[in-house]
C-alpha cells in the first residue's frame, strides 16, 4: 500500500510571532508568540473565550473570513509567512489542515468521496491509478481502515460520531498537509472514541505537525509534547501566560495562575 502523506523530514513547524487579533473594536489577542515544533502535538489549554479557537484560525487563515475580523502579527511555514501577498488561500488550507470540534463529512457522500472532497478544492492533484492507495492510507492513518473498507460507497453520515471524525481525520491528511490543527476534536465524543481519536494523533505526530485546542487536562498531557496557557483576564484580550514542555507546565509552572487552572482550581 502506498502511504501519500509528507516524511518526517518533510514535516515542518509553524510560528506565530506577535499576533493580535481583533472583532470590529474588540480585541480578542494581545501579541501571541509560539513556535509549535515539527512533528510533534503543541495543545492549547486556557478557559473559554481566552482566544485559543481564534488562534488556531488564525493559523490557516480562516480568522479572515469572520466579517470585521482582522489581526497584526505574522504566520510562518517553513520560515515563509501564510499572509504575504505571494500566498493564495488554497496553498494555506491545503498545508494546514483543520479537524473541528463536531464532525462534518458530508452526509450524502460515501465514506471514499469524502475521503477525496478536499482534492478538488484546494487543486490537489492524485492520479486515478492512485487514488484507492490514498483512501485506504489516510483511512488506516485515521484509525478507521479496518471499520470501514468493506463498505467505502456507503454514506458518510451513516458512521458514528466519532467515526465520522475519523473520517473528517482522513479527508483533511488527504490533501497532505504538512500542519493538522484540531479544535476540541473529542468534546462531542464518549470515551471509547475520545481514546481512539487519541490513539490516531499519537501515530500522526511523526509525520504531520498537530496543534490541538482542548479543555481536558488530561488529554493535554496525555496527548502533547508542548503546552500553551492562554488565559484573557477581565476583559483583557487573550495572552499566553505560559507555554512550554506539557510535563513542566503541568507539573512545575512558573506562573501560579497556570498551577491553578491546570489542577482545576478555575476554568
Amino acid at each position: 500500500m502506498t502511504m501519500l502523506l509528507p516524511s518526517v523530514d518533510e514535516a515542518t513547524a509553524i510560528e506565530a510571532r506577535e499576533v493580535s487579533a481583533w472583532f470590529g473594536e474588540r480585541k480578542v489577542l494581545d501579541r501571541v508568540s509560539l513556535h509549535m515544533p515539527p512533528s510533534s502535538v503543541t495543545a492549547l489549554i486556557g478557559p473559554s473565550g481566552c482566544g485559543k479557537s481564534t488562534f488556531l484560525r488564525i493559523l490557516n487563515r480562516m480568522h479572515e473570513l469572520v466579517p470585521g475580523a482582522t489581526l497584526a502579527g505574522e504566520v510562518l511555514l517553513a520560515g515563509d509567512d501564510i499572509y504575504a501577498p505571494s500566498w493564495k488561500l488554497t496553498d494555506a488550507r491545503r498545508r494546514i489542515g483543520m479537524v473541528f470540534q463536531k464532525p462534518n463529512p458530508f452526509p450524502a457522500m460515501s465514506i471514499y468521496d469524502n475521503v477525496t472532497a478536499g482534492l478538488k478544492l484546494t487543486g490537489t492533484k492524485v492520479k486515478a491509478a492512485d487514488r484507492d492507495d490514498l483512501v485506504a492510507g489516510c483511512l488506516t492513518k485515521a484509525g478507521l481502515w479496518k471499520e470501514v473498507r468493506d463498505r467505502l460507497r456507503q454514506p458518510g453520515g451513516a458512521l458514528s460520531g466519532g467515526q465520522q471524525q475519523r473520517l473528517c481525520i482522513a479527508r483533511a491528511l488527504a490533501v497532505r498537509p504538512q500542519v493538522l490543527l484540531m479544535d476540541e476534536p473529542c468534546s462531542a465524543l464518549d470515551p471509547t472514541s475520545t481514546r481512539r481519536i487519541e490513539e490516531t494523533i499519537e501515530e500522526l505526530s511523526g509525520e504531520v505537525t498537530i496543534v490541538i485546542v482542548t479543555h481536558n487536562m488530561q488529554q493535554a498531557a496525555r496527548v502533547s509534547a508542548r503546552c500553551a496557557f492562554f488565559l484573557a483576564e477581565e476583559g483583557a484580550p487573550g495572552v499566553i501566560v505560559e507555554a512550554g514542555p506539557t510535563r513542566v507546565v503541568f507539573d512545575q509552572p512558573e506562573d501560579s495562575r497556570t498551577a491553578d487552572y491546570v489542577h482545576g482550581r478555575f476554568g
